[in-house]
């Protein structure tokens, strides 16, 4: 099993997400258009977002006419989807009151890490509507190569151990999908969704605030590492960076029955 599937064993990770909440909404970015195209083409009447965070995935579906629930856990974060006009039910997935809904389609953007995977294929085979989707997505940023030699070498001095760009996986390949070998699921798929951002140096340290793994460095540590980011962002590259984006998908089917 991968550290990245061990993930919901360090749940607490995910309380650091509520204490930067605006930071999160502000400078996290979406998901691409193409992501969001394919998820319409499966004509749900109805979906549920798991671990909605912000809104970031429930918004997007929302501007294109999708009835969608949020499930989520921090208060905090459920605020500021709510002001973004997301019905939101705070609650774990786990233990989650479904009061007998079941949906069309279930999402999960850079979340379904954070939930144990036996409860939750449990939960989602007993919330999908027969024939129905569950989508867990997470984004991946790739600096270019200068960017992140000079980064590493930052990283080294100020936070090692720490990666560059967060600990997320760089693909779906050698990310084991819990929901395989499923007797409830069948048409396991994955997708990549390739694109590009162009973000300033204040811009880049927003998004590496909302990383869990940055969170949890001690504060004296973790100001002195955004300052040499920022620093080296100004000085060396001009004040901007770019990066290669990626969507990465896994995508189950509910079996008819």
């Amino acid at each position: 099993m991968s550290s990245f599937s061990k993930r919901h064993l360090e749940r607490a990770r995910a309380g650091s997400f509520g204490s930067v909440a605006e930071q999160y909404n502000r400078f996290r970015p979406s998901y691409p258009d193409a992501l969001i195209d394919s998820l319409l083409a499966l004509q749900p009447k109805d979906v549920l977002d798991v671990g909605c965070g912000t809104g970031k995935a429930a918004t997007a579906l929302l501007k294109r006419g999708l009835d969608v629930l949020g499930v989520e856990l921090d208060e905090r974060m459920a605020e500021v989807a709510a002001r973004e006009g997301v019905v939101v039910e705070v609650a774990s997935f786990e233990t989650w009151d479904d009061a007998g809904r079941q949906f069309d389609l279930i999402i999960s953007g850079d979340a379904w890490h954070w939930i144990n995977p036996d409860t939750g294929i449990r939960r989602a085979a007993d919330l999908l509507r027969p024939g129905g989707t569950i989508a867990r997505f997470w984004n991946v940023h790739e600096l270019e190569e200068p960017v992140l030699a000079a980064f590493e070498d930052v990283y080294r001095e100020h936070a090692p151990g720490t990666r560059v760009g967060g600990s997320v996986p760089r693909s779906t390949e050698g990310v084991a999908d819990p929901f395989a070998g499923e007797e409830a699921f069948t048409a396991f798929d994955a997708q990549t969704h390739h694109w590009q951002l162009t973000l300033s140096a204040d811009e880049w340290i927003g998004l590496v605030t909302t990383f869990s793994d940055h969170q949890q460095l001690e504060s004296e540590r973790r100001s002195a590492l955004l300052a040499a980011l920022h620093a080296t962002i100004e000085e060396k590259f001009g004040g901007t960076v770019r990066t290669r984006s990626e969507t990465f998908v896994q995508l189950a089917r509910r079996v008819e029955t």
